[in-house]
C-alpha cells in the first residue's frame, strides 16, 4: 500500500511540475510547417511570433519582411541568442485581410506563446489585430506599418516603419528639385486600404502647402487591374506631376498605363512601391518613378553593412526598406531581451510578466539598426533620423532595375 501511495505522489509531483513548466516561456508547440527557419534548440528557445502575409495579393510584400527576419533569427543566434539562449520565429499567414490578421494574432498568443509579435504586413490590418494583442498584454512591433494613428492603439503597440507624414514630402520636394516649374498635381489613391488612405491625406496636404494646383483626386481598388478610365481622366487635366498612393502590383499597373496613354511627366509613388517586386509590374515603365524611403543599403554602420552582406549573399540583391525594417524590428526584441535578462533572469519569469516587463524594457532604449539609431516616443511610435529619397532606374533590358539614391540634403 506504502508503495502505491508512494507512485502516486511521483505521478503528482511530475504532474505539476509539468503544469509549472507550461507555464513559463519555452513550451513551444508549433510545428515546422508554421516555422521554416526553427533552431534545432527548439525545446529552450524563446518564442517570438511572426505575423506577416504568406498568401494573397499582398504576399510579395509579406514576404520582404519574412526574408528580413530570417536574416535577423540567424545573425542574433550565431551572436548567442539572449545571453547564450536562442530565439525561434513562429509564423503565422495574415493573408490581406483584417481576420486573417486577428485569427493569426490570436494563435500566437494563445497557441504559440510567443513573448512578443513583428507584423502585420498593412496597417488596415493592424488597426483589427493590434488591439487583440493590446487587450492580452502582448508587445507587437509593426515593421510595415506606417499609417497615421497606428502606436496610439494602445500601450503595448509600437512600430520601426517611420510615419507616412514623416516620411512622404520628401519624395515631392525631390520631385520639385527635378522640375522646379511643377504647378499642377493629378492624386491618385487606393481607397479601399487604411495606409494609402492615410498617405494620400499627407500627400494632398503637402502639395497644397507647397503652393501647387491640385487638379483632381483619383480614386481605385488595391484590387483593380484596368485604370484606363482614371488615368485618360487626368491626363485629360494636363498635370505636371503624378502622386501614387497604392500597392506595388496595382500601383506598378497604374504607372505602366499612365505612360501608356502618353503621360510623360514626374510619378511619384507612395510607401507601397518601396520593392523590388514593382520592376517585374510595370518593367521599363517604372524608369524615373521616384519614391522617398527610410532605409539605404549604402547607410554606413556595422550593423547594415552585415545586414546588406547576409541579404546579398541570401537573396542575390539589395535588400529593400520592408527587409531592412523587419529585422530592425526582430532586433528590437533581441537586445531588449538581453537588457530584461541582466536585470532580472527571464527564465524565472511566467510568460504575462515577461511580455509585460518586455514591453516596458522596449521602450527605454534605443537601438543601432540598419535603419539608423532608433528608439520609441512613450506611445510607441518609432524615433528615426535618417531618410531618402530613391528613383527607380531600370536596365536596357526593361525588366532589371534598382532604387537610385538622389542627393537631398
Amino acid at each position: 500500500m506504502k508503495k502505491a501511495l508512494t507512485h502516486q505522489t511521483f505521478l503528482l509531483f511530475t504532474c505539476s511540475m509539468l503544469l509549472v513548466a507550461c507555464g513559463k516561456i519555452g513550451s513551444n508547440n508549433a510545428n515546422s510547417t508554421n516555422n521554416p527557419t526553427a533552431t534545432t534548440n527548439a525545446v529552450n528557445a524563446i518564442p517570438i511570433g511572426i505575423a506577416f502575409a504568406q498568401t494573397s495579393n499582398v504576399a510579395l510584400l509579406g514576404q520582404e519582411g519574412t526574408d528580413g527576419v530570417k536574416i535577423a533569427e540567424k545573425y542574433f543566434n550565431n551572436k548567442g541568442g539572449i545571453n547564450g539562449r536562442p530565439i525561434k520565429l513562429i509564423y503565422q499567414d495574415t493573408g490581406s485581410d483584417e481576420v486573417g490578421a486577428i485569427n493569426a494574432f490570436q494563435t500566437l498568443i494563445n497557441k504559440d506563446k510567443v513573448v512578443g509579435i513583428v507584423g502585420p504586413t498593412l496597417s488596415q490590418q493592424a488597426f483589427s489585430a493590434d488591439p487583440v494583442a493590446e487587450r492580452n498584454q502582448v508587445p507587437v512591433i509593426g515593421a510595415s506599418n506606417t499609417a497615421k494613428g497606428i502606436p496610439e492603439i494602445g500601450d503595448y503597440v509600437a512600430r520601426v516603419s517611420s510615419s507616412v507624414a514623416v516620411v512622404a514630402p520628401y519624395s515631392v520636394k525631390a520631385a520639385l528639385k527635378q522640375n522646379p516649374q511643377i504647378k499642377r498635381v493629378a492624386v491618385f489613391y487606393a481607397q479601399n486600404d487604411a495606409f494609402n488612405k492615410s498617405e494620400t491625406e499627407i500627400f494632398q496636404k503637402t502639395v497644397t502647402n507647397l503652393g501647387l494646383d491640385l487638379v483632381t483626386v483619383q480614386k481605385f481598388q488595391t484590387t483593380d487591374t484596368d485604370f484606363q478610365a482614371q488615368a485618360s481622366d487626368a491626363i485629360n487635366l494636363k498635370p505636371d506631376l503624378v502622386i501614387i498612393s497604392g500597392l506595388a502590383v496595382d500601383g506598378g499597373n497604374l504607372v505602366k498605363q499612365l505612360r501608356e496613354l502618353g503621360y510623360k511627366g514626374i510619378i511619384v509613388g507612395g510607401n507601397g512601391f518601396n520593392t523590388s517586386h514593382i520592376f517585374s509590374v510595370c518593367r521599363a515603365l517604372c524608369d524615373g518613378v521616384i519614391v522617398a524611403q527610410a532605409y539605404s543599403p549604402i547607410y554606413a554602420s556595422e550593423i547594415n553593412t552585415a545586414f546588406r552582406k547576409a541579404y546579398l549573399e541570401q537573396y542575390h540583391r539589395e535588400p529593400p526598406q520592408v527587409s531592412a525594417q523587419a529585422f530592425a524590428a526582430l532586433q528590437v526584441y533581441v537586445e531588449a531581451l538581453q537588457s530584461l535578462d541582466k536585470k532580472t533572469n527571464i527564465n524565472k519569469l511566467r510568460l504575462p510578466q515577461l511580455r509585460t516587463e518586455l514591453n516596458k524594457e522596449l521602450l527605454t532604449k534605443k537601438f543601432q539598426t540598419p535603419l539608423g539609431e532608433i528608439a520609441f516616443t512613450p506611445v510607441g511610435d518609432v524615433i528615426q533620423k535618417e531618410f531618402y529619397v530613391a528613383q527607380l532606374k531600370m536596365e536596357s533590358n526593361g525588366v532589371n532595375g534598382k532604387f537610385s539614391f538622389l542627393n537631398i540634403k
